[in-house]
């Protein structure tokens, strides 16, 4: 049991920033072992893992022979062979269980290690002080901290709240006692805000990986070899300017993923799908949205129906390419 104290959540007022430390109940870590480890990793999913250096993780998808995402993943390397894999935990028995199905004789032991390494999430301060030195370093650093392993995660823009950017990191390991907490609630609302889809259960085989954004947030490598649904990754990417992409939208009221949008412009079908929602400690509510991308400029948008609750444009904390977004 943890016999940690832990105080209320708390807005630090004089920075804007959230602060606070998360117990990541709906993340899950699958541990990857073997000399062949990396190297079968690397067969399967969107990311180049072979070369993969220690001390950065890196963001990775996994896909369907049609090239449609059956989970999201954040790897990294946690030793010479072995290697260590978040993703959402209600797919976590899923993929593990299609990931076994393809290590034949492939040197690559793979088991479920949260129960041993449970995930923390960070935010504001905290992961600023977590992450001490690296702090300046870009997201995907990863450290050594004194109760754990710190990963660094791509900064969140929280529009209520000056400085905008919030850090975020995950930790591995036993929590600093007497420090604030935040709900997952207010995490998801920083994921949402980070640009960084998470795929869960109601949004599995959902999405190619591009239209959630996910090569723009450095989770597919063009230039490796093969995996599961490449070919569709990649005429997806070339073929021509890309149709659906994922938007930060905000809401009246609260959302859930694989909730459908709908534009006044084209009422009579959806234009797009939530794929990851949270709330702020302000009662503000926002998703990550996969969308048509014309149907930013045309009518109004949805939540449900086309005369369901209206969602506005937030922005991302990165550009979208401008062919993709006329």
């Amino acid at each position: 049991m943890n016999t940690h104290s832990l105080a209320p959540s708390t807005v630090d007022r004089s920075s804007g920033q959230l602060l606070g430390i998360c117990r990541l109940t709906d993340w899950g870590l699958i541990r990857a072992q073997g000399a062949e480890a990396a190297k079968f990793l690397h067969g399967q999913l969107t990311q180049d893992i072979e070369h993969l250096p220690q001390g950065q993780a890196r963001l990775a998808g996994y896909c369907s022979a049609k090239g449609r995402l059956l989970a999201t993943l954040v790897v990294w390397r946690s030793g010479t062979d072995e290697l260590l894999l978040a993703c959402s935990a209600d797919l976590l028995a899923p993929t593990l269980k299609r990931l076994q199905m393809f290590v034949l004789r492939a040197k690559c032991k793979l088991s479920d290690a949260s129960a041993d390494l449970p995930l923390w999430g960070l935010a504001g301060a905290m992961a600023t002080h977590a992450l001490g030195a690296a702090q300046a370093q870009p997201a995907g650093t990863v450290v050594a901290y004194e109760t754990g392993v710190v990963v660094r995660l791509a900064d969140a823009r929280d529009p209520g709240n000056s400085p905008a950017a919030v850090p975020r990191s995950l930790l591995l390991g036993t929590p600093p006692p007497a420090v604030p907490t935040m709900d997952e609630d207010q995490w998801r609302w920083l994921e949402v805000h980070s640009g960084v889809a998470r795929v869960v259960a109601a949004t599995q085989e959902r999405f190619v990986p591009q239209m959630v954004n996910l090569e723009l947030v450095g989770g597919v490598n063009f230039q490796k070899g093969c995996y599961p649904g490449q070919e569709v990754v990649a005429r997806s990417q070339y073929r021509g300017t890309l149709k659906r992409r994922a938007y930060v939208l905000l809401s009246p009221v609260a959302l859930a993923p694989a909730q459908e949008v709908f534009s006044s412009a084209d009422p009579e079908q959806p234009a797009g799908m939530v794929a990851l929602a949270g709330s702020s400690a302000r009662g503000e509510h926002a998703a990550l949205v996969e969308l048509k991308t014309a149907a930013l400029s045309e009518g109004t948008l949805h939540l449900g129906s086309a005369t369901g609750p209206v969602l506005q444009a937030s922005a991302l904390p990165y550009a979208i390419p401008a062919a993709d977004a006329d």
